[in-house]
């Protein structure tokens, strides 16, 4: 696979990352339902046999859990990804997830435990919230770094002034924010933003948490567990599900001319932005990664691209 450097790091990372999102399990707000930790590892291994180079997780997901999984992943392999993680939402004992960014410190100890690692290779500011702490928090991230508890910091779903008021405390690695065909907020200003002052561009949900898969059906949809956070979705919800299934029908059909999948023609539009570095994908098991992972090595041609431009102009708002 190709690789391109990230931001200001020495981090050369693949096209495509392993997002561990969803193998958090369920029995949280943001769940994907319920998810087996050796399918779990199996994909994580599947990802890294097929030449991902990191791991994209976070405290939150699963309330610790995911970042547990990858160190079970990690401990029985011989590849050594980067492996990126974030901070800022916080759980009570009734696992309520809460926004906090007062308890970095303590979070990152916790996050060195479970993923049974010395340092982190990118450690994220999940969001920016509450925002008059943003300045505070980020001078306790930019000291991480310099204890070498963290190797780089980075931000996500951080807004043009945000990052402006963190850059004047430290250097911003990397900007984590979503970016779909059905999600193009940050294309005006963000992304141009982060190019411009070398500002690594990591994406999150290029296929939309599965929409864009060419896998998703009303049907499916309907089946969802209750703890699921799909369920209560907007995007998940009419009319807006059966206009996002069409797109998604509409990438099948030039992914047919290039034998990938919508999901790989998804995950390819959003890497052929410039100032994309590379794209979380999530996988809950071998068989999906195996689904995805041509996306590491397939690039749109500029006509399909175009074609997808009028496409959107015409059906998604």
């Amino acid at each position: 696979m190709d690789k391109k450097r990230l931001g200001n790091s020495d981090l050369e990372i693949t096209p495509i990352g392993f997002g561990a999102w969803a193998i958090g399990g369920g029995d949280w707000a943001f769940a994907w339902g319920p998810q087996d930790d050796n399918d779990s590892i199996a994909a994580i291994h599947k990802a890294l046999d097929l030449g991902v180079n990191w791991i994209d997780t976070a405290a939150v997901y699963g309330l610790g859990h995911s970042e547990e999984v990858v160190a079970a992943a990690l401990k029985t392999t011989s590849h050594k990804p980067y492996v990126f993680t974030k901070c800022g939402l916080v759980w009570d004992e009734k696992k309520e997830v809460l926004n906090d960014l007062k308890q970095i410190r303590r979070e990152v100890e916790d996050s060195l435990r479970r993923l049974q690692v010395e340092t982190i290779d990118l450690y994220q500011m999940h969001w920016p919230k509450p925002d008059e702490d943003i300045e505070e928090a980020w001078g306790v991230m930019a000291d991480l770094k310099k204890e070498g508890k963290v190797r780089w910091i980075g931000v996500s779903n951080f807004s043009v002034s945000q990052m402006e008021h963190a850059m004047k405390i430290a250097p911003i690695t990397s900007n984590q924010p979503p970016f779909s065909m059905l999600n193009r907020a940050v294309a005006d200003e963000i992304l141009p933003f982060c190019a411009k002052n070398n500002i690594g561009t990591i994406s999150y949900a290029p296929m939309h948490s599965g929409l864009l898969t060419g896998a998703m059906t009303k049907e499916r949809v309907a089946k969802f567990p209750e703890d699921d956070f799909r369920r209560r979705a907007k995007n998940y919800q009419e009319p807006l599900l059966s206009r996002n299934l069409a797109v998604a029908d509409f990438i099948g059909g030039i992914g047919k001319r290039h034998g990938v999948s919508a999901g790989v023609v998804a995950i390819a539009w959003v890497l052929h932005h410039s100032a994309v570095t590379g794209a979380i994908v999530g996988g809950r098991n071998a068989k999906q990664i195996e689904g995805t992972i041509p996306a590491a090595d397939f690039r749109l041609p500029e006509e399909d691209f175009q074609e997808i431009q009028r496409y959107l102009a015409e059906h998604v708002a």
